[in-house]
C-alpha cells in the first residue's frame, strides 16, 4: 500500500491486518512482496489504509541521503496515522538513526531479513490463521500489475564502487539456486504473468558465489550462470528482460539468445561514466573505448538490441574535459535509454573523502546537457522504428485506446507505445502493432490487421 491510497477506517474483525509502505527500488519491492506473501499464508489480511491496520511495515530505502529523508518521513507518517510501526529495508541497518527520530518504533530490521520481519509482526500482532479461508496463490502476492513481475535472482554485491552503499547495506553476493528461480518463474507464468523482469544488485555476477553449481529443473541440470539461466527462462514462452547487468566478458554470450528470440533484446547496464579518470575514482572498469567495440559487435549479432544505462555527473574531480569525454562517448554509443543522476554525498561512502567536489550549479548544468543529448539520440532511434511492426505488451486500456510497451521498454523507466485503436484490448495482451509516429522516448501505433 502507499500513503496516498489510505481511505478505510478500522473495523471489527477476527483476522489481524497489516499495512505496508514500500519505498525504493524494484529489489525492495520484491522484498515487500515476499513479506506480504508469507503474512497472507499465515492468515493475516493486508490493509489498504493506516487506520484499518493493526500494525504497519515500512520498507525503507537508504541508498542516498534524499532516500533516507524520504524513509524517515514515511516512518513518521505511519507513526502519526497508526502508531504501531515495524521498519525494515536498507535504512534499517542504521537502527540508531531511526530510533533517534522515532523511539516508539516496534522493531527495526535490515534488508531481506524476512524472518526477522515476520517475527516482529508475530510479536506485535499474533496470527489467527484459518486454514479454510487463508488461501495464497502459488505464485505469491505481487505489488505489480498481474501481467508482469520482478524475478530476483540474488542478493547483495561483491563490488566496491566508491559511490555506493549497497554492499554495506545488503551484504556480499548471495545467489539463489537456478532451480528455485526457475520454479518461481514457472509459477508466475502459470498465473498469467507475461513478462519477467530479472533483477539483482549485480545480475552479471549471478552464481559466482556458489561456484555456478547446477540444480535440477525439467529433467536436466541447470548451472547457476547467467547464460544458462537466461536460456532456461526462454523456455517458458514469455518475455524475459534483464536488468542491472554489469558488463562482464561472459555477457557477450547472452546476445545470441536475444538474437534467437529466447529473451528480449534488452540490456540494462550501469556504465556510470566514460572518462577513465572518473571511472578509476568510482572504482569501476575504465575501458570504455573497448566497450564501444563490444556494443558494435552486439548490434551486429542482434540489430534490435536496446541498451539502457545510467550515469552520474558531478562526481568529485570530474573536469570539463571528463564531462565532454562522457558526452562524446554517449554520442558514439547511441544508447537507446539513458538515466542520469547528479552526484550526491551519502554518509558512509568512500567518495565523500575525494577532493574537488563539484558545485551544485555545475552539476545541474551537466545533468541538463546530458539528458538533452540522450533525448536527441533516443528520438533518432525511435524515428527509425516508424513503419515497422512491433510486438507490444499492453499495460493500460481506456476509451481513448491502449498504452503498452515494446521490447525496448521496461515498465516505469522507459517509453510507451500509444495505440489509438486498442480500446478493446486487455492488459497483458501482446499485439502486433504498426508504428506510425515517434517522438523522444515514445511511439504511436495502430493494430496490425
Amino acid at each position: 500500500m502507499y500513503p496516498n491510497s489510505l481511505k478505510e477506517n478500522r473495523v471489527a474483525r477476527s483476522s489481524p491486518r497489516i499495512g505496508l509502505v514500500s519505498l525504493g527500488c524494484s529489489k525492495a519491492l520484491v522484498d515487500s512482496e515476499r513479506i506480504l506473501t508469507r503474512l497472507s499464508a499465515e492468515g493475516y489480511e493486508i490493509s489498504s489504509d493506516y487506520q484499518g491496520a493493526d500494525a504497519v511495515i515500512v520498507n525503507t530505502c537508504g541508498f542516498l541521503d534524499s532516500a533516507r529523508a524520504e524513509s524517515l518521513e514515511a516512518i513518521g507518517e505511519a507513526m502519526v496515522e497508526n502508531g504501531r510501526v515495524i521498519v525494515t529495508g536498507c535504512m534499517g541497518v542504521d537502527e540508531g538513526a531511526i530510533r533517534a527520530h522515532y523511539p516508539g518504533i516496534l522493531a527495526v530490521t535490515g534488508p531481506h531479513q524476512y524472518e526477522a520481519v515476520i517475527a516482529a509482526v508475530h510479536r506485535a500482532v499474533p496470527p489467527a490463521p484459518d486454514p479454510h479461508r487463508d488461501l495464497v496463490p502459488a505464485e505469491g502476492l505481487h505489488l505489480t500489475p498481474r501481467h508482469y513481475a520482478y524475478l530476483k535472482i540474488s542478493e547483495g554485491c561483491n563490488n566496491s564502487c566508491s559511490f555506493c552503499l549497497i554492499p554495506s547495506l545488503r551484504g556480499p553476493l548471495a545467489s539463489r539456486d537456478s532451480a528455485e528461480i526457475l520454479e518461481e518463474a514457472e509459477r508466475l507464468a502459470a498465473a498469467g504473468v507475461r513478462e519477467l523482469l530479472v533483477i539483482s544488485q549485480d545480475t552479471g555476477a549471478y552464481g559466482v558465489d556458489i561456484g555456478h553449481r547446477a540444480s535440477p529443473w525439467r529433467g536436466r541440470e541447470v548451472p547457476a550462470r547467467l547464460t544458462d539461466l537466461a536460456r532456461a527462462l526462454g523456455d517458458l514462452g514469455i518475455w524475459v528482460r534483464l536488468h542491472y547487468v554489469y558488463p562482464y566478458p561472459h555477457v557477450d554470450q547472452v546476445i545470441p539468445l536475444m538474437a534467437e528470440g529466447r529473451i528480449l533484446p534488452y540490456l540494462d547496464i550501469p556504465f556510470q561514466h566514460a572518462s577513465p579518470s572518473v571511472l578509476k575514482a568510482m572504482r569501476r572498469p575504465a575501458n570504455q573505448d573497448k566497450m564501444l567495440d563490444r556494443i558494435r559487435r552486439w548490434r551486429d549479432i542482434c540489430p534490435d538490441l536496446t541498451i539502457r544505462s545510467t550515469f552520474i555527473v558531478g562526481f568529485p574531480g570530474e573536469t570539463d574535459e571528463d564531462f565532454e569525454n562522457l558526452l562524446d562517448w554517449l554520442d558514439e554509443a547511441e544508447l537507446d535509454r539513458v538515466g542520469c543522476f547528479k552526484y550526491e554525498d551519502v554518509a558512509g561512502i568512500a567518495a565523500n573523502a575525494l577532493p574537488d567536489q563539484i558545485d551544485e550549479g555545475e552539476k545541474a548544468d551537466r545533468h541538463a546537457r546530458l539528458i538533452e543529448l540522450a533525448r536527441q539520440v533516443s528520438d533518432d532511434r525511435m524515428q527509425a522504428k516508424v513503419g515497422r511492426v512491433l510486438d507490444v505488451i499492453i499495460d493500460e486500456v481506456d476509451e481513448d485506446g491502449a498504452i503498452g510497451r515494446s521490447a525496448a521498454d521496461s515498465p516505469e523507466v522507459d517509453g510507451s507505445v500509444f495505440i489509438g485503436d486498442g480500446d478493446m484490448l486487455t492488459p497483458g495482451d501482446v499485439v502486433r502493432t504498426r508504428i506510425i509516429a515517434a517522438e523522444d522516448y515514445d511511439l504511436w501505433g495502430e493494430l496490425e490487421t
